[in-house]
């Protein structure tokens, strides 16, 4: 099959922009054959890349990536790694005490897969740092989401704490919100550093990435799968698909994938005594449509991340007046967050391509022979991607577990209404989802 179609990706990926420059991975130039592929170098290609080789020590793995590593929409996420259930879809992120336990256990065991990567890979330790996250109320009505999360979490026994709107300016430096709730099982990542990190620690005589190599034809010839690039081509038995929303493209879960655009802004790096508080933390909204906002920050200086806007795009592309609003939204949150620094200038914008289902499943399993899909992470590409490339590289291997058995037994992505009823209904929700976040937003 063809693959035409290719999600834009808006702005520079500006966790990749903000580090130092790298030695380039290779570009596919040759024909080869592997025992492996994976297609995708994000979060799950990566992780069905590790456990491959953990799994099958002998056996030869090449990873394709249309992009440079870090440069897709792995690197174009805000970093947070949550543990809790997130729910982009609900009112307070949460569900039935029972799927929230499993989704729990699930999230944990992939943030316990990244964390022994961050061991045993020796990664840099500002690519992952346990430290939480909170979420923030700027409203009345968020705080009585943050309350009812609260006891949503005390009902799964699960460690929270309350803050009143002093313990947030003491933390934030701000004085727009009213309280917070913290949770401390969240890891936050400098995404484009985590994964490098892992592509630069996996590469060897066995593991093979090729970056800027674009699969421009997937067939299965024989027993073998060819996929094909612009100056090369690779064959294997055995294929993951690791491409998020894009596995459309090469004809899977046609009208089963949501595909929407989220948003973000970073500042130039300024001086950290300018704003008090401390010095890295990160904080989603109390509402699901608001503002995720993150300081970080190092001897040299702090940065400040507003990510906010979600937008239906089906052709997986957004306009440049579409994008113009955004960043007028983004400015205005930045400002009624932090009026003492309306002179710090935003130096990065970008976009990033969100894949959901709309019963909130991902598109998992083989979904033809020796094709196995990680794919629609329903807008937590950190710790769903690296559950699904471990368990797609576990389902390719004959491995059995509790977490494989589960993953197989949830329902298909459900089908989405014909294009034009999806498109209104989908944006007509957003729009109404961002007006009733309010000051959230």
């Amino acid at each position: 099959m063809k693959i035409t179609r290719f999600p834009s990706n808006p702005g520079p990926a500006a966790w990749e922009a903000i580090l130092p420059a790298r030695a380039p991975f290779p570009v596919l130039e040759t024909d080869e054959t592997a025992d492996w592929l994976i297609i995708g170098a994000g979060f799950a290609g990566l992780a069905a890349a590790r456990r491959l080789s953990q799994a099958r020590a002998g056996d030869k793995i090449t990873v394709l990536d249309a992009l440079r590593v870090g440069e897709g929409p792995a690197g174009r996420n805000t970093g947070f790694m949550i543990d809790l259930p997130h729910d982009l879809a609900s009112n307070d992120y949460g569900g039935s005490l029972d799927a929230d336990r499993a989704t729990i256990a699930r999230n944990r065991a992939a943030i316990t897969f990244a964390e022994d990567m961050m061991r045993d890979l020796d990664l840099p330790k500002g690519a992952f740092q346990k430290i939480g996250k909170i979420n923030g109320a700027a409203s009345a009505k968020g705080m009585v989401h943050n309350a009812q999360y609260a006891v949503h979490l005390n009902a799964l026994n699960e460690p929270s704490e309350l803050l009143d709107a002093k313990q947030m300016r003491e933390i934030t430096g701000s004085t727009y919100y009213q309280g917070g709730l913290f949770t401390p099982g969240t890891v936050m990542l400098q995404p484009a550093l985590f994964m490098r990190s892992i592509a630069q620690k996996l590469s060897s005589n066995r593991v093979t990435l090729y970056e800027q190599s674009a699969v421009r034809a997937l067939d299965r010839v024989g027993d073998m799968w060819h996929a094909r690039t612009d100056r090369g081509s690779v064959k294997a038995p055995k294929v993951i698909l690791a491409v998020n929303g894009h596995a459309q493209s090469f004809g899977h879960f046609k009208r089963r994938l949501v595909h929407v655009y989220t948003y973000g802004s970073m500042t130039k790096r300024f001086p950290n005594d300018a704003l008090s508080g401390t010095a890295n933390w990160g904080l989603t909204p109390a509402d699901p449509l608001g503002s995720t906002v993150r300081r970080i920050s190092d001897p040299n200086g702090t940065r400040l991340i507003v990510r906010n806007r979600f937008t239906y795009e089906p052709d997986m592309s957004v306009s440049p007046a579409k994008l113009n609003r955004i960043w007028r939204t983004h400015d205005d949150s930045f400002k009624a967050r932090f009026p003492d620094l309306k002179d710090i200038e935003i130096e990065h914008r970008w976009g990033g391509h969100l894949c959901l289902s709309l019963n909130n499943v991902p598109a998992f399993g083989e979904v033809d022979v020796g094709l196995f899909s990680a794919c629609c992470q329903n807008g937590l590409g950190t710790v769903q991607g690296t559950l699904g490339g471990m368990m797609a590289a576990d389902l390719a291997t004959g491995h059995q577990s509790r977490l494989l058995r589960e993953l197989l037994q949830l329902n298909a992505p459900s089908k989405l209404p014909p294009r034009p009823i999806a498109t209104l209904g989908a944006r007509a929700r957003l729009l109404w989802g961002e007006k009733k976040a309010g000051v959230e937003l």
